[in-house]
């Protein structure tokens, strides 16, 4: 199950393995659509949006899925945030959110922390696509403002200069990405629209990065959805 908080956020590459690998999954527009009652799927995604975690009296259907959360996580099942998919695994497993020292937006490094260098999966992204050598540092998409602490009984897994909590884990199977994994060209190139950003910095470095970054996003994603 791929939950969209919003519409110009959605599953991009992550949706791309699915379909390669012939893996069934179901798309749930929150905009429009209730969160799903039922549970009979084994991997919970959570995607982006451009609100805060700490709004869910705006948005009431935050609060849905920090309770899918944590039935998710009690459970053993899968479950995968990124950027404020990431902030609500980290409120609904007691962490706080917050706003962060200014804003992550573009092609910018993280870094490994102790535990990332020991997990599997991060492992496998942390591996150039190419040259097969493995890199502690590597540049990823950043497109955030808010930032989390990393809940009790979790792993930090990744780090950059300005945010020290760039993903964690907790437990096995329970992922979060405060970067954007998942991003392709075009959804790129849509945000920055509406962004005072340097647009042609970014298009530049986007398609100087962006096979191999998405090289590294199809290797994590066999490793966690396999």
């Amino acid at each position: 199950m791929i939950l969209k908080n919003v519409l110009s956020e959605g599953p991009g590459t992550i949706e791309d393995f699915l379909l390669e690998e012939g893996v069934p999954y179901r798309v749930v527009d929150l905009e429009k659509d209730p969160v799903p009652r039922e549970r009979d799927f084994d991997t919970l995604v959570m995607m982006g949006g451009h609100m805060s975690v700490n709004e869910e009296h705006i948005y009431p259907y935050i609060t849905k899925e920090m309770e899918m959360v944590r039935e998710f996580v009690a459970e053993g099942k899968k479950v995968f945030g990124v950027c404020l998919g990431a902030q609500i695994m980290a409120k609904a497993l007691g962490a706080r959110v917050y706003a962060g020292p200014e804003k992550e937006i573009g092609w910018l490094d993280i870094e490994l922390a102790e535990d990332g260098l020991r997990d599997p999966r991060m492992k496998k992204l942390a591996v150039h696509p190419r040259a097969g050598d493995f890199w502690r540092r590597f540049r990823v998409f950043h497109w955030h403002g808010e930032t989390f602490d990393i809940p009790y009984g979790a792993v930090r897994l990744a780090r950059s200069a300005l945010y020290p909590n760039q993903a964690f884990r907790y437990g096995s199977n329970a992922y979060a990405f405060q970067f954007h994994i998942e991003v392709k060209k075009e959804m790129i190139y849509e945000w920055m629209k509406n962004e005072p950003v340097d647009g042609e910095l970014l298009r530049r470095e986007t398609e100087t990065m962006y096979d191999d970054y998405r090289g590294r996003a199809m290797n994590f994603y066999k490793v966690f959805f396999g």
